[in-house]
């Protein structure tokens, strides 16, 4: 798990980044919670989505948006962030040219971003969302949203009313072409606490469900 340093918009970024031994290994980025609150790249649930993802076999890398830990910039209120996620990805595909194939994933902020990723990046194939912040943030976007995914929530989020990202979900679920899969967690609050192994269980077994489904297609 080296620590790598790429060029953003703005200057360095500071990432974690696993080289899969697979030949054309599929590629996944993983983005953490809101910079203003205490989110980094080592964020527990960030760490165990991007470890989901280098079990499976993927080159994975998590990074540090602009103005978190060694990466350099401050904070952009999203739209500077989007920008260091674009160019994250832009790295990863460099040194991953011949990927089968593309995944991202987010938690709380990072999980907003993600999903402006996604509209914006058609190689990307499928989305684990973690606690997506539905209630402060527009997802209006996802019209339509272009790819299927994983939406985790907790039903004791007080940051993040469950009710709201069951209506994101159930707003997604209604669209033509895609899947969307919504896992309540039972007594979790927005940070899972005591909750952490029924979220890798969640995201594990959709992983293997859904790449499984990509490998017989």
């Amino acid at each position: 798990m080296p620590e790598v340093i790429f060029n953003g918009p703005v200057g360095r970024l500071e990432g974690r980044y696993h080289e899969s031994k697979e030949t054309n290994a599929p590629i996944a980025i993983v983005l953490h919670p809101h910079p203003r609150f205490g989110g980094t790249m080592n964020n527990k649930i960030v760490y165990n989505l991007y470890q989901a993802f280098v079990e499976r076999n993927f080159s994975v890398l998590r990074f540090n948006f602009r103005g978190v830990g060694r990466s350099q910039g401050t904070y952009d209120n999203g739209i500077g962030e989007l920008s260091d996620a674009a160019s994250a990805l832009d790295w990863l595909q460099s040194i991953n040219i011949n990927a089968k194939t593309c995944w991202i994933g987010g938690y709380s902020f990072g999980a907003w971003i993600s999903m402006q990723l996604l509209m914006r990046r058609p190689e990307i194939a499928g989305f684990i969302s973690i606690a997506p912040p539905a209630n402060n943030f527009d997802f209006t976007f996802l019209a339509p949203c272009p790819a299927s995914g994983l939406i985790v929530h907790g039903s004791r989020d007080d940051t993040v009313p469950e009710a709201d990202a069951a209506a994101l979900a159930e707003r997604l679920q209604a669209q033509r072409g895609i899947a969307i899969d919504y896992r309540k967690i039972p007594g979790a609050t927005h940070f899972f606490q005591g909750k952490m192994d029924r979220v890798n269980k969640e995201v594990a077994t959709y992983l293997d469900a859904n790449l499984t489904d990509d490998a017989a297609a």
